[in-house]
């Protein structure tokens, strides 16, 4: 079987934590940044876990390294 080549656009956008999650970047972070809390702001900036539908895909996508 041959080997599974990197996404390079799936490496920049997502990234696995130390515990093995799958990361994203959170939305709602480009505009309208004063209407949003102090608190709200670092819970978005922190990202968010990947949803369970998208896990096998995206991880197909890192390859084997990842």
């Amino acid at each position: 079987m041959p080997k599974l080549k990197t996404r390079k656009t799936a490496v920049k956008r997502f990234k696995v934590s130390a515990t093995g999650k799958l990361m994203r970047r959170s939305t709602k972070l480009n505009h309208l940044m004063r209407k949003k809390s102090m608190g709200a702001r670092r819970r978005l900036i922190k990202g968010s876990e990947l949803f369970k539908g998208d896990l096998k895909r995206i991880s197909r996508m890192l390859g084997e390294g990842h």
